[in-house]
């Protein structure tokens, strides 16, 4: 018993010490975001890498699940003659949760994974000792212009999910369903509230910087060889996934527990 208890003891040490290093991590990176010296050629390539190449894939992810979405509540709905509810419920279930929550896990997917194996790389090439020895700090060089670039471009690839993701019901809604168009788009405007719009903008800043931070993080504190490398992609994706979901529930709280 006592044995078994050890261990829980140790496995719940070794994530409060995680998490403490996570937040060393981010205050740093906070703290080098504030003063100079400013990478301006890394930021834009960022803001290429993380926004306008995670288009396609958000683009594509946002429409087919609005219109699995408009078929659910249709096929649910019509259960209790309350089919007409489409175009609010497609409207209110892709802006304040769908639409933040799937663009978080895909740029999770695609930029954290990214992120930590190209800096978990240079560590196992010793290119960050280089960036050392030119007078670099690796953090401002590698870590602040990424987050930076997360926390611009994902509330925008959010807001682009949500245009898609209610057009995808859309399409499903008028093309299969027998909605009139132009009642499903007043139906949709008249539903949504600033309120809505906002916290899913909100959840799309809090979840670029998760995603960035732990892909720098979890680069830059990689185990030498190939080995290291997997590690570290594996490990940033799954702390993104974890931590995009817990910071969902803690904003959706703070916006609508009321």
């Amino acid at each position: 018993m006592l044995r078994v208890l050890g261990g829980i003891g140790a496995q719940v040490l070794a994530i409060l010490a995680a998490v403490g290093r996570v937040a060393i991590y981010a205050g740093d990176t906070l703290r080098h975001l504030v003063t100079p010296p400013f990478y301006g050629r890394e930021f834009l390539n960022a803001l290429l890498q993380i926004g306008w190449l995670s288009l396609p894939v958000v683009g594509l992810t946002a429409v087919f699940t609005g219109g699995a979405l408009a078929l659910q509540i249709y096929a649910g709905g019509s259960r209790f003659d309350a089919a007409a509810v489409v175009p609010q419920i497609v409207a209110i279930g892709m802006v304040r949760e769908l639409g933040p929550v799937l663009v978080g896990l895909m740029i999770a997917a695609r930029v954290t994974s990214s992120i930590a194996a190209e800096i978990a790389t240079m560590k196992v090439t010793e290119q960050i000792d280089a960036l050392v020895t030119l007078s670099t700090h690796p953090m401002k060089y590698l870590t602040v212009p990424r987050v930076l670039a997360g926390l611009v471009t994902v509330p925008l690839l959010v807001g682009v999910g949500d245009v898609i993701g209610i057009f995808g019901g859309y399409q499903v809604a008028v093309r299969s369903l027998g909605f009139n168009a132009a009642t499903y788009l007043q139906n949709t405007v008249d539903f949504l509230e600033p309120l809505d719009v906002i916290s899913s903008l909100v959840k799309g800043a809090a979840f670029g910087v998760i995603a960035t931070l732990m892909g720098c993080y979890s680069g830059m504190n990689s185990g030498r060889g190939a080995q290291g490398v997997g590690a570290a992609t594996k490990s940033s994706v799954e702390a993104a996934s974890v931590l995009i979901l817990a910071a969902n529930f803690l904003l959706t709280g703070v916006f609508f527990s009321a």
